[in-house]
Order: structure tokens, then C-alpha cells, then sequence
């Protein structure tokens, strides 16, 4: 039986040489005052495939927003392709795959924000909670028939999301103090 080679969904080569030939171009049409060129549809793919198999990653799977993940993850790669350097790193997948990870994680706490939100005012205002399925991002409430469960899962959410915002918030205080 021969020994076959993991097949990658993104060649890293032929990506490097697809990112080397479109920088070239963006180049030559600002040498040129010409509009600067589309991104390539190959490397509009690879971008595509890695955000796509970023969002299966297990920390990724289960939220209900991932096409924005997706969406953020592509739109920020596109803003800082230009920062690419060829000649200082021959790695565009470790690069790009970089981008969009903490383009998701910007989305997964904006997401988190605004479901804090939502929460602390029903909760302030004594709203009843008519939760429907996907509200919470990574919980399933909605397939939960309990209200205590709702409740309780509500409260610790607002509760942990306001733990981790005072730490923040003391970190950022001590940095001052340090000069950082």
C-alpha cells in the first residue's frame, strides 16, 4: 500500500505564488496610476476555505452566527492583504488563518455583548423572557422547556459576562499603573 500524502485544502505553494503574482499587480497598477486589480478568484477561494474550515474547529462549530464569523473573517483578511509580505514570510495560510481567527473572536464578543444587553434589560425592565432558538449564540435555550433553566442560565450569563468585564477593566488599571 503506498504511503499517501495528507492532501491540504489550501496549497500553501501555489497560494504564496498566487499572493506574489497579485501584489506584483497591485504594484505595477499603482506604478501605473491604474485602479488597483480584483483579488484573484483563486485567492478569494483559499480565503473562503480557510475561513470555512476555521468555523468546524471545535471552539467555532456550535454558534448560531457563524456565517458572519465567516463574513468578518474574509472582509478583514481583504483589509490587511496588502500587509502580506512575501519576502519576509512564505506562510499566506498561517497568516490569513491568523486574521480570521481573531475576526471571530471579535464577532463572538460583540455577539456576547449585545445578547448581555438584551438580557440585562429584560432583566432590569422585568420583561418576560420569550426566548427563541439561536438567541444566546452558543446555547440551544429554546430546545430547554424549563423557565427555571432560562432563568438560571440568564442570570449566570449576565453574571459571568460582568465578572470578566471588571477584570478587564482592573487589568487595564494596572497596565496604566505599570506604563504599558
Amino acid at each position: 500500500m503506498a504511503n499517501k500524502a495528507k492532501q491540504h485544502y489550501v496549497n500553501n505553494k501555489d497560494f504564496l505564488a498566487a499572493m506574489i503574482t497579485y501584489k506584483d499587480s497591485v504594484y505595477v497598477a499603482k506604478q501605473n496610476g491604474k485602479e488597483r486589480p480584483p483579488v484573484t478568484p483563486y485567492i478569494g477561494e483559499c480565503l473562503m476555505k480557510i475561513a470555512v474550515h476555521l468555523s468546524h474547529k471545535p471552539n467555532f462549530i456550535n454558534y448560531t452566527f457563524k456565517e458572519d464569523m465567516i463574513s468578518d473573517g474574509i472582509e478583514n483578511c481583504l483589509q490587511y492583504i496588502d500587509n502580506f509580505n512575501p519576502e519576509k514570510s512564505n506562510n499566506p495560510f498561517a497568516y490569513f488563518t491568523q486574521i480570521i481567527y481573531y475576526a471571530f473572536l471579535r464577532r463572538i464578543a460583540k455577539e456576547k455583548k449585545h445578547l448581555y444587553t438584551k438580557y440585562k434589560y429584560m432583566d432590569e425592565t422585568g420583561h418576560e423572557l420569550n426566548l427563541q432558538e439561536g438567541d444566546s449564540g452558543d446555547y440551544n435555550i429554546a430546545s430547554h422547556k424549563s423557565k427555571e433553566w432560562s432563568r438560571e442560565h440568564i442570570d449566570v450569563f449576565i453574571e459571568n459576562f460582568e465578572e470578566t468585564k471588571r477584570k478587564k477593566s482592573r487589568n487595564r488599571g494596572i497596565d496604566r499603573i505599570i506604563g504599558d
